[in-house]
Order: structure tokens, then C-alpha cells, then sequence
């Protein structure tokens, strides 16, 4: 399956504290390009950007309080098309399942991810940016659609509950 990617992108953007005013010395100087999409961050970074660029960008709640997860659960939707993330790589964070589960999301649904400037810069300069994309989405019928087997001892109600909960890709997107 593929998603139409049109020219108005919706960019996820997220940063680690010593990574912040990298992230907003970037954004700045692509402030032109930016201008031109729907900017998503996270809660600090999203207050600092929208200051600094003077540009609407939808804050989420801070990363450690549970804004990776709410990026990771957009891309996850279909609403985000590309993510920003300038990430630290020397300073544990308390929250590294987190920032590793919004890197792994973004792989399984293929999205766009730049980690550090350089990236950041060849993909904002692309093309691609600035024009529509097909973007080949990964079939996961056949992981939706598996059998699941509950434990010993469930009762019907429970297996027909369970039925009910399972995910399709239509109702994603």
C-alpha cells in the first residue's frame, strides 16, 4: 500500500535538551522551508520553536512526560509524515525506551527521520519535500490477521473481547 504524500508535509520535531538549540539554530535557518509545512513537537522544544520562528507548531506534551509517545502514536495514525529528532547520543536519558520506541515507530511505518543536522539538512532540501511522495506503507495484514491464541482457562466472553480488539489497517488510515 502507499500513502500519497502531499507538498504540505506534517513534520514531527523533537529534541534532547543539550540537542535544543541545534535544533532551533536548524529550523531557523530553514525557517522559509518550514513555513510551508505543519509543524508537531514536542512540549519544550515545540514552545522554543514556535518563539524563536514565530510559526504555529502544535505542542504535545514534553518527552518524558509522554510526548514521544504521543509523535510515535501520530506516525503510528498516519499523521506525521516526517520526524525531526536531533537526539542525544552521550546523555542517558531517563526516558530511552521511550525515545527508542519513537525511532523504532517511525522505521516500522517508514517515515523520514533525521537524528542529526547533517540529515536534517539533505532531507529538508530534497525535493521531495516540496512535492507530493508515494509512500510505500508496510502490509501488516497477515501480523493483524494472525490467530491469537488466549490462555488456558479463558472463557468465551474473554476470546470474543479479545476478537473485538484486534487492529486493522483500514481503521488506521
Amino acid at each position: 500500500m502507499t500513502l500519497d504524500l502531499k507538498p504540505r508535509k506534517r513534520i514531527g520535531l523533537v529534541a534532547h535538551d543539550n540537542k535544543k538549540a541545534d535544533l532551533i539554530e536548524w529550523a531557523r535557518y530553514n525557517r522559509g522551508m518550514l513555513e510551508a509545512h505543519d509543524l508537531v513537537a514536542t512540549g519544550t522544544t515545540g514552545i522554543m520553536l514556535g518563539r524563536e520562528l514565530e510559526l504555529p507548531v502544535k505542542c504535545l506534551q514534553s518527552g518524558p512526560l509522554g510526548g514521544d509517545l504521543q509523535i510515535g502514536a501520530m506516525i503510528a495514525d498516519g499523521s506525521i509524515d516526517f520526524l525531526v529528532f536531533f537526539w542525544d547520543p552521550l546523555e542517558p536519558q531517563p526516558h530511552d525506551t521511550d525515545v527508542k520506541s519513537l525511532l523504532r515507530i517511525a522505521v516500522v511505518w517508514n517515515i523520514p527521520v533525521a537524528c542529526d543536522r547533517a540529515s536534517a539538512d539533505f532531507m529538508i532540501s530534497s525535493p521531495l519535500m516540496t512535492g507530493s511522495y508515494e509512500r510505500t506503507v508496510p502490509d501488516y495484514t497477515a501480523h493483524n490477521d494472525r490467530e491469537i491464541s488466549l490462555p488456558e482457562g479463558t472463557d468465551q466472553s474473554d476470546r470474543d473481547d479479545a476478537a473485538e480488539l484486534e487492529p486493522t489497517l483500514d481503521r488506521l488510515f
